[in-house]
């Protein structure tokens, strides 16, 4: 029996305590199927990230989730309170289970540790006993799924481009075959060509490993290019959250409705704006 939802987000609350303190994730609910890709949209400062941190459990003082329950259902039939967890049990659940790719992939790799040992630090914390040889073949094959030359292993982060950068970092959040993986702005920074690249990595690997995605960013027109359900952000809430095709075609909130006119065309109306080149047959609905 197929399980209707892999990730359930009820009713989440996050407030930075600060002097004054910034209600920054109010009230979300949303639920993530497994294999889907859900777009989270919105402007710099809506809470995406912070929603984002709250899932994974990274947020940190003076971050703090009021109220709410976030819940993982594992493909064994089980369900894991992601925020009653202890730190033991957590880091067992990351990567394995639930995986994040950062925004910023020279911030997030190690600048003075080659990418073997990155990779390596992963496999040898989460898959305890394994031999080495093993571990290099895992390691080797998760950098040919994402389109990186295995002999780059010994490579230091400096070395590789801004694009083979972030594919490094999508081959470590797959590396341990997770159900759902985070996303948050991966193609920022990226030049138009290898957006397009990455981008369709990213859905090719969906596509082959079945794996769950919650892609941040506030590019809306390319979430309509990927995305099976788009959810809009606007001041911590999630104002409106339903399939592509309606985001694009039948905007309900006018906050979604100005942030797709807000986009510009090299030709015809603005938000006249779906791009193409994804070698897709359509958009994603």
């Amino acid at each position: 029996m197929t399980r209707d939802a892999v990730l359930t987000i009820d009713h989440l609350d996050v407030v930075y305590e600060t002097e004054r303190p910034v209600h920054a994730v109010k009230d979300v609910s949303l639920t993530l199927a497994p294999g889907e890709i859900l777009g989270l949209a919105g402007e710099s400062g809506c809470g995406k990230t912070t929603l984002a941190y709250a899932i994974t459990r990274l947020h940190k003082p003076p971050a703090k989730v009021a109220s709410g329950s976030i819940t993982f259902h594992d493909r064994d039939g089980s369900d894991i309170d992601l925020l009653g967890l202890s730190d033991e049990r957590l880091r067992a659940v990351r990567w394995s289970k639930l995986s994040m790719v950062f925004q910023g992939a020279m911030n997030a790799l190690n600048p003075v540790t080659t990418i073997r040992a990155q990779l390596d630090d992963a496999l040898v914390e989460h898959r305890r006993g394994m031999p080495k040889k093993e571990r290099r073949a895992i390691a080797e094959d998760a950098l040919r799924r994402v389109g990186v030359d295995p002999a780059r292993i010994t490579a230091y982060p400096h070395e590789l481009s801004g694009g083979m950068r972030q594919r490094v970092m999508i081959a470590m959040a797959m590396l341990l075959e997770p159900q759902v993986m985070i996303m948050d702005e991966p193609t920022t920074a990226l030049d138009v060509v290898v957006q397009r690249e990455i981008l369709r990595e990213i859905v090719r690997l969906r596509d082959e490993l079945g794996f769950a995605v919650v892609f941040i960013t506030h590019d809306l027109p390319l979430l309509l290019e990927i995305s099976d359900r788009i959810a809009i952000m606007l001041r911590g809430e999630v104002v409106e959250c339903a399939t592509a095709a309606r985001i694009q075609h039948e905007p309900q909130h006018p906050y979604t409705q100005r942030l797709l006119r807000s986009f510009p065309s090299l030709s015809g109306a603005r938000g006249d704006f779906i791009r193409t080149g994804l070698g897709f047959e359509e958009v994603a609905s």
